[in-house]
């Protein structure tokens, strides 16, 4: 039994071997300049005679940091966080009103070439975005509101660029999948699905440590 437990015990080692050789607790952390660009889709309404793709946000640049965790030389989880970013809304090109948005996201990464001086990377993860400050008005209809939570997949691509011993340049491209509700504020009565489905292209520094 000995004889089988220690086995046991030598296989589990075997088996977490290359895990705890791919030294473990590096982390990198980015700051990036980032421009959110919303695809603006948005459902007919007919009562209103208002026709499809007729909401739109307008694209913001904002700050953006994030925070990454190496699981293994090749395996990251990447935590990328920003402060609510305002948007102003339009209706068939007409202002009428603004909210805010915070749209953290978690993504898990494979890097191709982590030894490299170029590193390419992609990743894969979720979003959850909440919605506040909402100020909307439509002529006609009277204040509406959004559904104040959406939740999300998220796609990345980028490459690090490293320029010194641990410091990287960055460039980062995220498709993030973001939808909300507008509903009539007195009532709750929804008016529209929205689908901003941004992509976010971003430019930054990173150090690794």
């Amino acid at each position: 039994m000995k004889r089988v437990r220690h086995g046991l015990a030598t296989a589990g080692l075997l088996l977490i071997f290359p895990i705890t050789q791919a030294e473990p607790g590096n982390w990198m952390v980015r700051v990036r300049a980032i421009n959110i660009q919303p695809e603006n889709k948005s459902e007919a309404v007919p009562a209103l005679g208002v026709p499809a793709d007729a909401i739109t946000l307008n694209n913001k640049l904002a700050p953006e940091v994030d925070v990454t965790y190496f699981l293994n030389p090749r395996f990251a989880l990447e935590l990328i966080l920003t402060y609510p970013q305002e948007h102003d809304i339009s209706l068939l090109g007409a202002k009428i009103g603004s909210a805010k948005h915070l749209p953290p996201t978690l993504t898990l990464q494979y890097h191709f070439a982590p030894e490299a001086k170029l590193r390419p990377y992609a990743g894969v993860g979720i979003n959850y975005t909440r919605f506040s400050g909402v100020s909307l008005n439509v002529p006609g209809v009277g204040a509406l509101d959004l559904e104040r939570d959406s939740w999300g997949g998220a796609l990345q691509a980028g490459l690090d660029f490293e320029v010194a011993k641990n410091v990287f340049l960055n460039l980062d491209l995220k498709k993030i999948w973001i939808d909300t509700d507008a509903k009539i504020a007195a009532t709750g009565a929804k008016v529209s699905r929205i689908t901003l489905d941004p992509l976010v292209v971003g430019i930054g520094v990173g150090w690794r440590f």
